[in-house]
């Protein structure tokens, strides 16, 4: 009896009879056989309810859980089936691991701790499993953690974004909270329809308590938020605003470097091959980075590029200093960023550079979001470091088949509720 209480403790088993410990030669492992105590027999599997016995089942089975030193650990026991109201023939509910699913509850919770913090070959090597095995466990604790507990509770200030995970156009689509820093849904797709999902989950009558949600510029998302969102004000990413107006500069600085003498070589070798460019041009194509660069995070040679650059071709440093103007917009926010912002527009109208000018009336499409921006200061940057997380956390879970384990992981990586280790508190972040 002395030697079933330390087993059932060693295996971290409640509610449960050790009825007795031996060793399989063949497997060479430990077979801990096991049944549920009184209060936890003959209860459904899926809903834990009482219910009548159906059949035996399939005779015993084995449930796998952590090593003991290096030996393997199952845990086993008769698995009868009992006839739920609900559920029809259902196999019953064993204390010690969650239905359908081959390892013990502290095996799973353990594993899904690993994968968070380690790297899946360590995860793997150290619990003797396949990564697939890796995969179906953290979709399942995480799928109970769902359960009992509501992510999107409380939701005032988000941020939506969208990361491509995998080749073949395979895209996430991310929610944050602005206000915990924590990712609370995540889903596969980049539509309308499946940003849908979030918000029909969400449910009307929490959709309403939004007051901000940022987001790139893309219609999608813009046409989703105000259909879903009424009351909240949506805010775009300076960031996005900027990228468009470097956008901008690199189509100048591609004509320019195409107009500067010395592009088109003649190789002297082969008249019909163009030979390297010179000159000019290989100079303009050089100040790429100088131009893309924040003037603070410049090097010496890179101001010098920028001062030939501004002797050389004034078009093409125009267009660099319309590009820090519109930075400057977002440095400076509030209603001094909106009048620089209308100056802005009016330098981009007159600029006569098309790259700009067509960027001056985008601008103006999306007039109303930037200004919110300007007002809440409210960017896309915690979004953007989750995605960044979320990048690693795909390098760590590379051999995923589907979204589902990864969306697993990264919500229990990134949530407010990571896996904890079996035998120690709970801590929340």
């Amino acid at each position: 009896m002395q030697n079933n209480k330390v087993w059932e403790r060693a295996c971290g088993l409640t509610r449960t009879v050790v009825e007795g410990v031996r060793v399989d030669d063949t497997n060479e492992s430990l077979i801990v056989s096991a049944r549920p105590d009184a209060k936890a027999r003959g209860r459904c599997g899926r809903c834990n309810r009482r219910a009548p016995g159906y059949d035996q089942g399939h005779g015993r089975r084995r449930w796998r859980t952590l090593d003991a030193g290096v030996t393997k650990v199952f845990i086993e026991a008769n698995a009868p089936r009992v006839n739920c109201a609900e559920h029809g023939p259902t196999v019953i509910a064993v204390p010690w691991a969650r239905h359908d699913a081959g390892h013990t509850r502290v095996f799973d919770e353990t594993a899904a701790w690993l994968t968070v913090r380690t790297s899946k070959s360590a995860t793997c090597q150290l619990l003797r499993v396949a990564w697939r095995t890796i995969g179906a466990i953290v979709t399942r604790v995480n799928g109970e953690l769902e359960l009992s507990v509501d992510r999107l509770d409380g939701l005032r200030r988000i941020g939506i974004d969208e990361i491509s995970y995998k080749r073949g156009h395979k895209f996430l689509i991310v929610v944050v909270d602005h206000d915990t820093g924590a990712l609370v849904w995540a889903g596969p797709g980049r539509t309308a329809a499946e940003l849908n999902v979030f918000f029909d989950q969400l449910g009307d009558e929490r959709s309403a308590l939004l007051t901000h949600v940022s987001a790139d510029m893309a219609d999608w998302i813009a046409r989703v938020v105000a259909e879903r969102a009424v009351n909240a004000i949506r805010c775009a990413d300076p960031f996005h605003v900027v990228a468009w107006a470097i956008e901008a500069l690199d189509v100048e600085r591609r004509l320019a470097w195409n107009k500067a003498p010395g592009r088109r070589v003649v190789n002297p070798k082969n008249p019909t091959m163009r030979g390297r460019s010179t000159g000019a041009s290989i100079s303009i194509a050089r100040a790429r980075y100088a131009l893309w660069k924040n003037p603070s995070d410049l090097t010496r040679n890179q101001r010098a590029q920028l001062e030939w650059i501004a002797k050389t071709d004034p078009r093409l440093h125009r267009a660099y200093l319309l590009k820090e103007g519109l930075r400057f917009v977002f440095a400076v926010k509030g209603p001094e960023g909106k009048e620089a912002l209308d100056a802005w527009l009016g330098w981009a109208q007159r600029c006569q550079i098309p790259a700009f000018m067509t960027l001056g009336r985008k601008i103006k499409r999306h007039r109303e979001a930037i200004d919110n921006n300007l007002d809440t200061g409210l960017s896309q940057g915690l979004i953007e470091s989750t995605n960044t997380k979320i990048r690693l956390l795909t390098r760590i879970a590379f051999g995923f088949k589907g979204p589902d384990p990864l969306i697993a992981l990264a919500l229990l990586a990134l949530g407010s509720h990571p896996p904890q280790l079996p035998g120690r508190k709970p801590t929340h972040r």
